[in-house]
């Protein structure tokens, strides 16, 4: 390791913790609100608890959408940032309002037409009406999920990351009394069970994503930007340049996304307990996951920013930077999950049979914690270098060639069950931290590692 290589590690390790911590914070908080509902869900009964696990799981591939489409959001501006041409940032937001409202309106329709997926991966027969009329409440919150993801990546953009913070704390306290209120009936209202937990999400998503619009305009940082007066009518030929980076990634996250989704699907054919003790350790694995996703974020800020200034030094402490934050995490997360699997299972609840259950699945959870975090960060250095393509069909050849073929054969053909699938789970993302490990460090050892064309965004005279 050369001594210029090391001065620049140095600098660079403050400033990614710096940017990362409130991203961590954000999304810790962002997941709360999930805990929280499954937390209440469990309290409730175990039935509850299962619709919640499912509907949950179907859910998650809206985020996974959302996601995906709009993961292009953060290296464009973070590369137009660092290149010193904030006054086109606009642009690119805005055409990532308008796709964002595209999203949140096609998941709306899309998730209150979940009952055939549902027949088709054979979930239990009992959860399926109710875990329908969960997702059509749920529906009303595609819009506004989906708009905020969009206006945080803006933020995460320029280097804003306290903004996602703020909201998302706000997210939980919203949700917190509302879904007690409304999941056993309390201050005069019946009791609703899991559709109590639905509508205290859609609600808070609602009102979450207000109050961040009114931030974004009236804060100084983002005064510069001027994305009211900038804001532009859509364009299909930015948004296409937006797309060209946003599908790849989309089918990134929707690879993993979707093994996880899937996997849920197919232990819900396993009955009740399955599914349930498999929720409660989804549940604390993704709070877990949390950590490295906010450091892979801080990761692709850092990176794009780099490139915008065309440092090829900088471009590399930058990752490594990401790689060594996201070891430590991962080694104190493995610990900690494999020390106290079991006070955790039981914060879930007191059936002591699914406490153990999901205890014994999360020390599987434990052992693949550095897989899922070394993923995450390389695949976030990757966005940051607009590096898609390439990571997207590595990841299928993870998520699906390995991951879910080894989970299935496991729990159904060798008979192992949940714990077959959790194992498969743990193989998929090992092979996952592999492949795009590899792809990364032999991007970074390029000479002058190069961006994707320039986009154009914001070259059109009109506005709206």
């Amino acid at each position: 390791m050369s001594t210029l290589f090391q001065g620049a590690l140095r600098r660079e390790f403050p400033v990614l913790v710096r940017l990362a911590w409130p991203v961590v914070l954000g999304q810790l908080f962002a997941m709360g609100m999930n805990v929280a509902d499954t937390m209440l869900a469990g309290r409730h009964s175990a039935h509850t608890l299962g619709v919640v696990a499912v509907g949950s799981a179907v859910w998650s591939l809206v985020i996974i959408v959302v996601l995906g489409f709009l993961f292009a959001v953060p290296p464009l501006v973070a590369e137009l940032d660092g290149a010193g041409r904030r006054e086109r940032i606009a642009a690119v937001v805005s055409q990532a309002l308008w796709l964002a409202l595209l999203l949140g309106a096609l998941l709306f329709f899309g998730v209150r037409s979940a009952e055939p997926l549902l027949r088709l991966m054979e979930v239990d027969p009992l959860l399926v009406p109710d875990v329908v009329a969960f997702l059509r409440i749920l529906s009303i919150g595609a819009p506004a999920l989906a708009l905020f993801f969009a206006l945080r990546y803006f933020s995460e953009g320029i280097g804003y990351t306290r903004a996602a913070l703020y909201f998302s704390v706000l997210g939980i306290a919203l949700f917190l009394p509302i879904g007690n209120v409304l999941v056993f009936g309390r201050l005069g209202f019946p009791e609703m069970g899991a559709r109590g937990c639905a509508i205290a999400m859609a609600t808070s998503l609602w009102l979450q994503v207000i109050a961040f619009a009114v931030f974004v305009l009236r804060h100084p940082v983002y005064r510069d930007i001027d994305l009211v007066a900038r804001f532009e009518r859509p364009r299909w030929s930015e948004m296409r340049q937006l797309l060209a980076l946003g599908l790849p990634i989309g089918f990134m996250v929707l690879m993993e996304g979707s093994l996880f989704v899937v996997a849920a699907l197919m232990i819900a054919s396993l009955g009740t307990q399955a599914v349930a003790g498999h929720q409660i350790a989804i549940n604390l694995g993704s709070v877990a996951f949390m950590i490295p996703l906010g450091i892979g974020a801080a990761t692709t800020v850092r990176v794009g920013n780099a490139l915008g200034s065309a440092d090829p030094l900088r471009l590399r402490a930058a990752a490594s930077a990401g790689l060594l934050l996201a070891l430590l995490s991962q080694l104190l997360l493995a610990f900690s999950m494999a020390l106290f699997a079991e006070p955790l299972a039981q914060l879930y609840t007191r059936d002591a049979a699914l406490a153990a259950l999901a205890a014994q699945l999360l020390i599987i959870c434990a052992i693949f914690q550095f897989s899922d975090g070394l993923q995450a960060v390389a695949a976030s250095a990757l966005r940051g270098l607009q590096d898609v393509r390439v990571p997207a069909l590595l990841t299928l050849l993870a998520y699906w060639g390995v991951g879910m073929s080894t989970g299935y054969w496991l729990a159904f053909g060798r008979g192992l069950g949940v714990h077959g699938m959790w194992w498969g789970l743990a193989a998929g993302l090992s092979a996952a931290a592999l492949f795009l490990l590899l792809r990364l460090s032999w991007r970074l050892r390029q000479p002058n590692p190069e961006p994707a064309p320039t986009p154009t965004f914001g070259s059109g005279q009109e506005h709206a």
